[in-house]
């Protein structure tokens, strides 16, 4: 089955706490990350891949970025005269919590939900990166006769409210599910992604509306684990959860691995982002680069080792950036020295400054700072 019969809902502000130096002028579905994406790339590429073309996507807050970025959708292929990609509007200006109160969230989109014509509804936030194919998600739904799907990882259960961590039977049903249990063990958690029937949906929130509940996994996934058939579907390749500074980081990093970056970006499921056209990398004489991603438009004349360079970086000659992520337009100057830092957009480091952070702390420079 494909996925023209599935409405794509995207939560781009859930999360948004978590990594609160980055999202203070942005969602979380606009952070950047890996050179020239940005997180929501990831959810939109894994839908319009298998053919959904119809995608809504619910904003709160600091989404000006956001709306840039997508513009009419047209990299995804849902720049359409029907159907194609919709930002719904703030659904709440109260501050709702960490996970943005989806269920508040929900109802106030009830109206597109209940003109969409698709039979299915697939939910997905942006801090869970992965690529993964929905048309096998939809067969395994279908072949299981299940009334909840959730895509789910094997591992040590991310530091967030509200995760859904699942004991599965062999076939993968799911016999008992806690919410952000506390545990060192790895278990089966949830990334977000759930696969459900439009009319189940309305059925629950209806009911979750009545009843004044407002905890969505809790209230609707956990509460009616014994009533319905919710199975889990578990993500093949890389995946990962973003929770922290620390895991936006090592995420980063995690794809100067090559076989990481091949299960990330597997050609037969592209990830799609807007189309910036630049000019190709410029390295100077004398300059060294290794073990890095670097984007077009950068101009490298010193040192770069295990480190990722958006757009439009220029690094001086005598500078060095090492185990570090350094946003679009932002400038290096000379015998300058970078070690596990997070530069945002448009940062500039005068000559001779150094800064050092470390793996499990990098040292975070705000957008636009000059140090």
């Amino acid at each position: 089955m494909t996925g023209k019969n599935i409405v794509g809902i995207i939560f781009s502000n859930a999360y948004d706490e978590c990594i609160s130096e980055l999202t203070g002028l942005r969602t979380m579905g606009s952070v950047p990350f890996a050179c020239r994406y940005r997180l929501i790339d990831f959810a939109l590429s894994n839908m319009v891949n298998s053919g959904i073309e119809k995608v809504g996507v619910l904003t709160k807050s600091n989404y000006q970025s956001l709306m840039d970025h997508l513009g009419t959708g047209k990299p995804w292929d849902l720049s359409r005269k029907t159907e194609g990609m919709f930002i719904l509007p703030p659904f709440s200006m109260a501050d709702s919590g960490n996970n943005g109160d989806k269920i508040a969230s929900l109802k106030g989109i009830m109206g597109f939900i209940s003109r969409s014509t698709e039979e299915y509804v697939l939910f997905s936030d942006c801090n869970s990166i992965l690529n993964i194919d929905i048309d096998e998600l939809m067969d395994f739904h279908t072949e299981k006769g299940s009334d909840i799907t959730i895509v789910y990882k094997h591992g040590k259960i991310p530091a967030l409210n509200d995760v859904i961590v699942m004991d599965l039977e062999e076939n993968g049903k799911a016999t008992q599910i806690t919410v952000s249990p506390v545990t060192e063990d790895e278990v089966d958690y949830s990334l977000n992604v759930i696969l459900m029937k439009k009319s189940l949906l309305e059925r629950l929130l209806n009911e979750a509306i009545s009843l004044n509940y407002n905890d969505f996994e809790a209230d609707i996934i956990q509460r009616n684990v014994s009533r319905l058939n919710i199975y889990g579907f578990e993500a093949k390749g890389y995946a990962v959860t973003i929770d922290s500074m620390q895991t936006y980081f090592k995420a980063n990093m995690d794809l100067l691995d090559p076989a990481n970056c091949d299960e990330l970006f597997a050609p037969e499921r592209p990830v799609y982002t807007k189309v910036r056209d630049d000019m190709p990398a410029i390295y100077g004489l004398g300059s060294s680069v290794k073990n890095s991603l670097v984007a077009d438009g950068c101009i490298v004349d010193g040192e770069v080792e295990n480190s990722i360079l958006f757009r439009g970086v220029r690094v001086e000659k005598g500078a060095v950036v090492k185990n570090s992520i350094v946003m679009q337009g932002s400038y290096i100057a000379e015998n300058a020295s970078l070690n596990c830092v997070v530069a945002d957009k448009s940062v500039v480091i005068t000559p001779h400054k150094t800064l050092s952070g470390a793996e499990n702390y990098p040292v975070y420079i705000g957008k636009a700072i000059v140090i």
